[in-house]
């Protein structure tokens, strides 16, 4: 029987990303204080500003690893040392990058909760990636009222206490993949609409009441380890995955 585990592999030594290709990485955000001073000096100014305004230590850390990671995966395709990207951002504060090196255009997207960071990179197509960790909320049904459709909130409210928590995140994840591929924000999470079923993985329905618009979508569910659930959205469906773990 396979594991999480088996879908993470050790990255090759030359990494080829080709146009039909989606890789996504998985990285621990709890480093050694050495690893994260040295992923520190990688960092532009205004992150490492970003990095002092957080009131917890461990926050400061986390944030530092995941630019860091960022921008060594990032660096890796486009033939760059980390130092040398250049990111632009959206009014809603997506990032891009500004500067691309031998290795062409690249989009990307990543998430990071309780120590742990996914990355999803591509080209040439609109793609986000979000991660959770499944933790105990005591208003789920509310949440899942003001967010979700009708159909969502009545899975959840009808499901046991524990699975509750796992459809709601299962939502959740899908619905900020596709806001964050777009770059929309959470004030469109009520027009994603998503098949929930105990159980089963989320399925993409519609799009602003359009099931036409989500065809041109992939919802690709992830298991990163434990405890967590993550879900990718990848604009169009000829692709091929491959999924990485940095050491």
């Amino acid at each position: 029987m396979k594991t999480v585990e088996d879908l993470w592999q050790a990255p090759p030594k030359n990494l080829v990303l080709s146009e039909d290709d989606v890789h996504v990485w998985r990285a621990k955000l709890d480093l050694p204080a050495a690893q994260i001073q040295q992923l520190a000096q990688t960092l532009s100014t205004d992150e490492q500003q970003r990095a002092d305004r957080f009131y917890f230590e461990k926050d400061t850390k986390h944030f530092i690893a995941g630019r860091g990671f960022l921008r060594t995966i990032l660096g890796c395709y486009l033939d760059l040392q980390p130092g040398q990207l250049k990111f632009s951002y959206s009014s809603r504060g997506k990032p891009a990058l500004a500067n691309i090196g031998r290795g062409g255009t690249l989009d990307f997207n990543l998430s990071h909760s309780r120590g742990m960071a996914l990355y999803a990179v591509t080209r040439n197509r609109q793609i986000g990636i979000d991660l959770e960790y499944i933790r105990s909320i005591s208003d789920v049904e509310q949440l899942a009222k003001r967010f979700f459709s009708p159909r969502e909130s009545a899975v959840i409210s009808s499901v046991s206490p524990e699975q509750k928590q796992e459809e709601f995140f299962k939502g959740w994840t899908a619905k900020e993949a596709y806001l964050k591929a777009t770059g929309d924000g959470l004030a469109g999470l009520e027009e994603v609409e998503i098949s929930l079923t105990p159980g089963e993985p989320a399925a993409l329905l519609s799009i602003q009441g359009d099931t036409q618009l989500a065809s041109h979508w992939c919802l690709y569910p992830l298991s990163p380890a434990p405890g967590y659930q993550a879900a990718m959205m990848v604009e169009g469906h000829d692709w091929h995955l491959k999924c990485w773990t940095l050491a």
